[in-house]
């Protein structure tokens, strides 16, 4: 007899990882990947890599940046994980960047959003008090609790 579907081994939609560390200690680093894992986890995404951007750059340009929107292009990938929306950069070059992601059509997905925002297709309720808000448009905050 074949074991239940939800017994089964099955594989998530592709997501990679994006981290702008400038001057950032190793075990904050560490920290930091392991929250995209276990967001990747708990929303059944495959982590198929992180880029990492190590420089303080005045343009949306970059080495890692490039390399993720490159995959991003690939078919089957579903989007890119970030633990907030500062990790693209300050915001005339986050803007732009969030630009270039959606225009390959992938998902921006964050691990802290902002508060009491709900994952994206996760129903219609609002929270006690009224509608979440969001503080750009595209994102599909994760987690409610700050990370």
């Amino acid at each position: 007899m074949e074991p239940l579907t939800e017994h089964r081994r099955v594989s998530g939609p592709v997501v990679y990882g994006f981290l702008r560390l400038v001057n950032v200690s190793a075990p904050r680093e560490i920290a930091l990947t392991a929250s995209l894992a276990e967001y990747c986890r708990q929303h059944e995404l495959t982590l198929s890599g992180v880029f990492t951007d190590r420089t303080a750059t005045g343009s949306p340009a970059s080495a890692a940046f490039t390399g993720l929107l490159d995959v991003l292009a690939l078919p089957d990938t579903y989007g890119v994980v970030l633990p907030a929306a500062s990790h693209l950069g300050p915001k005339a070059i986050a803007a732009e960047r969030e630009r270039r992601i959606e225009t390959v059509g992938a998902r921006l997905l964050l691990v802290r959003g902002t508060r009491r925002s709900r994952p994206a297709g996760h129903g219609h309720s609002s929270p006690p008090g009224g509608p979440a808000r969001r503080r750009m448009p595209g994102h599909a905050p994760a987690l409610d609790a700050e990370t």
